[in-house]
Parts: structure tokens; sequence; C-alpha cells
């Protein structure tokens, strides 16, 4: 029999902004953190370059601001930049204290910092080449050894409970079904605060650097449960993930530019200069749009990253996991060219919160990759993501810690019910509707987009969402079906969100409108199940 439990805080995700929640919650609270995979499975273990804070004298928060806020493409917040960068140290300090291991400079004295793309000063702060596995394993570490905190590990969210799912009065959330994978049997969890922190929705697409989980979950359970989302056409791609066939979506860290590397042809010719006067260092989107023209320009499968005119030692100390991994494939770099190309990375819009990352609902909270809190605009500057996932952690835990007095329990739920389902007997659907959405979605809506393009991507999205709902009725839920579906929901926000920006603005380029308009706005759905705020 599929089991039932209760909690004050439901986390959905464990990655930096679901454990930094977790982690800054009162002890008396009971807190569960539910994972698809082992607690380090999400995308910050995969986390290369660091995390941006002012940690050095001669950099400045108004220099941080001003950064991000250029990158940015005139979208950002500027409330929302301000309180992200203002908390970036004392967020630093927190992740210091917890154990986190920052690579120091070679006195022992201070901590290493380096530089990226849009980032005027050196403030990157970081460990080696892996900073996303030492905060990911140190937090859980953490986590574990707190008595209040379970940590549920192969479970997949399937849809969030509301007051309107149970024919109650009011505008909240109670809880999530949760399908145990060990099982197959769909569980319910009842909680007080539910919290996303599931991360972004780059499996949409056919290239990604995002681990196997980044499926868009929270943002489509969101936005069915009444939620509005902003700013679903800003999906960055990162513009060098290693080119090999046998390599799963290896990124190659913006670090590696930040430290001297150069792009070049196949034929061994610089290209950047000719795009940008920053050259490498030009933020994301310009650098992959400028390897996606040369690409299709020269009919190249890959360019090249090359930072083998620095000393072997050099790089060895600082990308030590990229040399060892591309070493796997017969690549040394401290003498050889890496192979690259630009993958799907980072999902900039998201579900909409504020301040202390509350969504449209109440007692459902967003953080991380997942939500939308006006930091990145229509293009994230490197390395402030993972500082948003503490930031706004720390906001929302301190958001509950304030309120949890005052909330009552949540009510009661019905069981999930798998009476009128069957076992599908044709998996082959999924993967083929699988393989379909992720191909047109590369081709239609990806780096370089037409109004033509796009519209073709909505009505092939269209069937797909037909078809994914009458299987969804009909047969018992899986890990894929649940993944799918959600994948077909954030696709089509992403396409409609794309079809009403006229315009080329930071992630978004369309040939059809390359210029840009002249009021400045975000791009807001609302979906039918949505109400306004209540207190």
């Amino acid at each position: 029999m599929p089991q039932s439990f209760e909690y004050d805080v439901l986390i959905i995700g464990s990655g930096a902004a679901g454990l930094t929640v977790a982690l800054n919650l009162p002890a008396h609270l009971r807190v569960c953190v539910i994972s698809k995979a082992d607690i380090n499975s999400g995308a910050t273990l995969w986390a290369q370059g660091g995390i941006a804070a002012v940690m050095d004298a001669t950099d400045s928060v108004e220099d941080h601001i001003r950064d991000t806020l250029q990158a940015g493409g005139g979208l950002c917040h500027e409330d929302a930049v301000r309180f992200t960068v203002e908390h970036g140290k004392e967020s630093i300090d927190w992740l210091i204290d917890a154990g986190v291991d920052f690579t120091r400079e070679d006195d022992n004295d201070q901590y290493h910092l380096t530089r990226e793309g849009g980032h005027s000063h050196r403030r990157i702060i970081h460990s080696a080449d892996a900073t996303g596995r030492a905060v990911s394993t140190t937090l859980a570490d953490q986590a574990r050894a707190r008595p209040n905190i379970d940590l549920k590990s192969r479970r997949v969210a399937v849809d969030l409970i509301t007051n309107r799912k149970l024919s109650l009065p009011g505008n909240r959330c109670v809880g999530a079904y949760i399908l145990n994978l060990e099982d197959n049997h769909v569980e319910l969890f009842r909680a007080r605060f539910t919290i996303l922190a599931t991360g972004g929705a780059s499996k949409a697409y056919r290239y990604t650097t995002n681990p196997d989980g980044a499926s868009g979950d929270g943002i489509a359970m969101a936005w069915r449960a009444g939620c509005r989302v902003a700013n679903m056409e800003f999906n960055q791609f990162h513009p060098t993930c290693l080119y090999h066939p046998h390599a799963k979506s290896f990124l190659i860290t913006e670090a590696v530019r930040g430290e001297g590397g150069i792009l070049t042809l196949p034929d061994g010719s610089r290209f950047m200069d000719r795009f940008d006067k920053r050259a490498e260092l030009a933020p994301r989107d310009i650098v992959a749009r400028a390897i996606d023209h040369e690409m299709k320009r020269l009919g190249a499968d890959h360019l090249y990253l090359d930072i083998s005119h620095k000393p072997a030692e050099f790089v060895k100390q600082h990308f030590p996991t990229i040399y060892q991994k591309c070493l796997e494939f017969g690549i040394d770099i401290t003498t050889d060219p890496i192979p690259v190309v630009p993958a799907s990375h980072y999902t900039c819009g998201g579900i909409m919160t504020d301040d202390r990352a509350r969504t449209d609902i109440n007692q459902l909270y967003a953080v991380g990759e997942a939500a939308f809190t006006g930091l990145h605009g229509a293009n994230r500057m490197a390395s402030n993501s993972l500082l948003e996932c503490l930031v706004y952690g720390r906001a929302a835990a301190a958001d509950i810690t304030r309120r949890e007095a005052d909330i009552p329990a949540a009510p009661e739920a019905p069981d999930w019910d798998e009476s009128q389902v069957r076992d599908s007997d044709e998996d082959v659907v999924i993967s083929h509707n699988w393989d379909e959405l992720r191909h047109f979605m590369w081709d239609y809506v990806g780096i370089v987009r037409t109004t033509k393009r796009l519209q073709r991507a909505k009505h092939r999205v269209d069937l797909l969402h037909s078809e994914i709902n009458e299987f969804y009725s009909n047969y018992r839920v899986s890990n894929d079906l649940i993944e799918l579906r959600n994948l077909v929901t954030v696709a089509d926000l992403i396409i409609c969100s794309a079809l009403q920006r006229k315009e080329s603005r930071g992630l978004h380029y369309t040939l059809d409108y390359p210029g840009l308009q002249n009021e400045i706005r975000d791009t807001i759905l609302v979906p039918t199940t949505y109400r306004t705020q209540t207190p």
C-alpha cells in the first residue's frame, strides 16, 4: 500500500537551493527533502565555475550590480539584483562556516578569485573547477546530520496538492503527490509549507549540459496549480560543451576562458574579436551565437577552446576535473585544443516569486533555477546562479521561520487513485515523443529563431500535449511519463513566450525581429487556474 507522510516543510529538490532552505530552518520543524535519484543528483553537483560575490577590496557591490544589469539586457529587476548582491558575502560566509573548502591563493591566506564573462572584477570564489560538487556534498553531509531533516531519494513529484484541488476555500498549497521509484506507488506528502527547488528545463533540448532530471518539473507543477511564469523564452545555451561521441553533456567551465582560453576555428584562427570587443570574455549569449554562426557558416560539427598556451601545471591546478575528463577521451588539454559545441544550459525564466521566494499560491515557495526572481533578466551572468540559490534559499527559510507559528497543519487529503488506470504496454510512445520534442525544440526554438520555426514548434507541441494527456489519463504513472508530461508543458511555455517577444534581446534572438523594442517588459504567462494572492 502507498504510504502517506506529514511534515512542517516539504522541499522538492536536493540541490543547493533546496538544501540551503532546509539547513536554515529552525531545528523544531520537521523537514523532508525529496530527490529524484541520490541526494547529490541535481545540477548543483555539475557546476564547475564558482559563485559570484564581492569578496575583494578592489571590487564593490555597485560594480557587481552594474555588471549584472548590463548582462541582463535591460530586463533585470534592479531591486532583485541589489537584494542578491548585497546578501552575497554573508551567503558565502555561511558556506565557509558549513565547511565548503574553497580554493586559496598559493600563500594559503586569501581565497583565489577568478573572473568570468561579463564580470569587471575577479569575484568568482570557487573550489578548483568542481565548486558545485564541493557545495553539494558539504550541504548534503550537513543535512544528513540534522535529526529534524528526512532525506528521501528515488522519488519524483507528480503534482502539487492545493485547496482548490481539494475543493476547499482559500489559495493554499498543502503538499504534493510523490512517486516512489522503488515500488512505483504514488505517496501522499502533506506539509504546511512546500518549496519547489527542482531546477530548470534544459532537458527540453537535444543537447544540454544538465543532468537527466532537469525536466522542468517544478515549473510545470506550479503552472498547473495556478502560478504565473515569466520570461521562459530566455534559455541560456552554454557556449562550450565538450564535443565527443562518448562524452555525455560534459560542460567546459567559462572559467577556462576567464583564465586565458581562446576560441578557435578548425584552422586554429581566433574569431571572437569579430563579434564583440570583449572577445572570449563577452557574455554567454554573444559567445554562443558567435560559435553557432561560425559552425553554420563553415558546416562544422564543432569548434575549439584552447588553453594549451598556458603552463601545463597551471592548467592541471586550475582545471583538474576538466583535465582528467578530457584525458579519458584522449584529449590532453595542456597540449591540445578542446572540441566544443553550444548546449542548453540554464532556464532564466520560471515561477514568479518575490524577494522571500513566495509564489502566487500561499505557503508555496520556489527557489533556484525553477524560480523567476528578476535577477537574470534576458541573460544570466556567469556564477550568479548558485548565488541566487543561496540568497533566496536563506530568504525563504527566514520567511517560513517568521510565519510558521501562524500556519495550521495541512488538511486531510485523499490517497492517489490508481483504480482507473493500467500498466502501459506502449512505452515506445513515450520514447518516441521524448525524442520528437527535444529535436524540434533544438531545431526550431534554439539559439537563433524565426516566427515560422516557432509556429511549427507550437503546432507540434500542441499535438504532443493531446497525446500525452490521453496517455496520462489511462496508464499508471512512471518517471518517464511524468518527465515527458512536464517537458511538454515547459516547452509550450517557452514557445508561447518566444512568440510574444517581437524583438531580439539577450538570449532570445530572432531573425524576424533583429532589433530592440522601445518598451522593456517581462513576458508573463497566466494560467487559467490563477487566483489573486491573498494574505
